[in-house]
């Protein structure tokens, strides 16, 4: 069997005002909001008495969507994750951008910090990680070639 497509990631958040005003400066664009609550939502989570808000947005080209999410109840029994990049299991998302640099700028209004450095390779991109609302780590590539 195999697969259509990959429909979205999706992020726990903390502040879902702030998350989504991370995304829509990177240039994604609200696709929609709902509240959910439910047998179904407890089913499909794991969890008793779920009720969550959540935020759809998709990249401008509209191939691709980040649901950012974040739960009322039941209330978390960790904090989001801020281990170093190379810790199994954490997740980044990578994104293509015209100009790293405009988009650095925009995004540490919005609380974004690098990881590391932006790194050239060779003549082909540069690229960075930058970790943003509630620990999300996001790849921001810059194409030096067609």
């Amino acid at each position: 069997m195999m697969i259509h497509r990959m429909d979205h990631a999706g992020i726990v958040v903390e502040d879902l005002a702030a998350a989504v005003a991370f995304f829509t400066e990177l240039g994604l664009e609200i696709e929609g909001e709902a509240s959910v609550d439910g047998a179904w939502v407890d089913q499909l989570v794991g969890l008793d008495g779920v009720r969550a808000d959540m935020v759809v947005l998709r990249t401008p080209d509209g191939r691709s969507r980040v649901e950012v999410s974040t739960f009322r109840a039941p209330a978390a029994t960790t904090s989001a994750l801020r281990a170093p990049v190379n810790t199994p299991g954490s997740i980044r998302l990578t994104f293509v951008v015209d100009d790293v640099d405009d988009v650095l700028k925009r995004l540490r209004g919005h609380g974004a910090a690098l990881v590391g450095e932006v790194a050239q390779y060779l003549d082909i991109y540069r690229y960075c990680y930058v970790r943003g609302p509630d620990g999300i780590i996001l790849g921001l590539c810059e194409e030096l070639k067609s």
